[in-house]
């Protein structure tokens, strides 16, 4: 997985995903998402790095099966608000 953390002056801004979808572009209906570099890329991370970012994390964004399931397993997001595209799943959060 890939982690970017940027700091806002809402907080701190993460981004995570999948290493292999970085750079591709998903449809869903009418929808589309690409995941940007400029705004996606970052370090490699392990699930553990991955979920203490999001421990930390104001709001959220994650694309891919594995980046997801992390936010799923560890309960910062629910697996009925992720979205599915054609080839992989998005994901938002955000703590009020």
């Amino acid at each position: 997985m890939l982690l970017c953390e940027r700091e806002t002056q809402e907080g701190t801004l993460v981004s995570v995903c999948d290493a292999d979808v970085l750079g591709e572009t998903f449809e869903n209906g009418e929808v589309s998402l690409t995941v940007e570099r400029d705004f996606y890329d970052g370090e490699e991370a392990t699930a553990e790095e991955v979920v203490a970012s999001l421990s930390r994390a104001a709001v959220a964004n994650l694309v891919g099966y594995e980046s997801v399931d992390v936010a799923v397993e560890h309960g910062f997001v629910e697996e009925t608000n992720v979205l599915e595209f054609e080839g992989t799943v998005h994901a938002q959060y955000l703590r009020l």
